[in-house]
């Protein structure tokens, strides 16, 4: 049963989740809620991993999901129901698409997933920052303003956003980098 259980909620996930690997977040939200399969801090390690690892993002999350999940079945199982809705609809289209491609609706609809994939994604950008830079937890227990903020995180943000826009260096750097630096300050 948590086979089929796996196997539906990422069908369900790939086939509403336009707009790639980042868009799955809110989906992924409604998942743990739902499921209790993970908690919103493991997700945000999910992203970080999937982020840093070769591969689609959300199917390197489907895979991790279903491995911790029901194990290696599991892992195969979720990463075919994330990709499973792609490959009908692109089967579908591939096969329509020539004959509509000039169609004013057709191109309505394509340009109407524009906006909705770029909100999906900025709401997962909002919360993997909130995730990472903002403290709820310890100011609840403190109530000190300067402990909502994790300061050296937005620090390693903003000089990783620096650097990305100065420099030619390649983004693996980047995240080695921000691994050794969140080892060392333990954050």
């Amino acid at each position: 049963m948590i086979y089929l259980q796996l196997f539906y909620e990422f069908f369900k996930t790939g086939l509403f989740a336009v707009g790639g690997g980042l868009a799955t977040l809110p989906f992924l939200y409604s998942m743990s809620d739902k499921t209790g399969w993970f908690t919103y801090g493991q997700l945000a390690d999910m992203v970080a991993i999937s982020e840093s690892t070769p591969g689609p993002i959300g199917i390197n999350m489907a895979t991790y999901v279903g491995f911790t999940t029901a194990g290696i079945p599991g892992s195969i199982i979720a990463t075919l129901g994330l990709v499973a809705p792609a490959i009908v609809v692109i089967i579908i289209v591939a096969g329509f698409l020539k004959k509509f491609q000039n169609n004013q609706y057709v191109q309505n609809v394509f340009y109407g997933l524009r906006p909705a994939s770029v909100g999906m994604i900025a709401a997962a950008f909002v919360s993997v920052l909130t995730m990472s830079v903002i403290r709820l937890d310890l100011f609840q227990i403190s109530g000190v303003w300067t402990d909502l903020f994790s300061i050296p995180g937005i620090l390693l943000a903003a000089v990783v956003y620096v650097l990305t826009n100065k420099t030619k260096w390649h983004p693996a750097f980047f995240l080695l980098g921000s691994a050794i630096v969140g080892i060392i300050f333990q954050f």
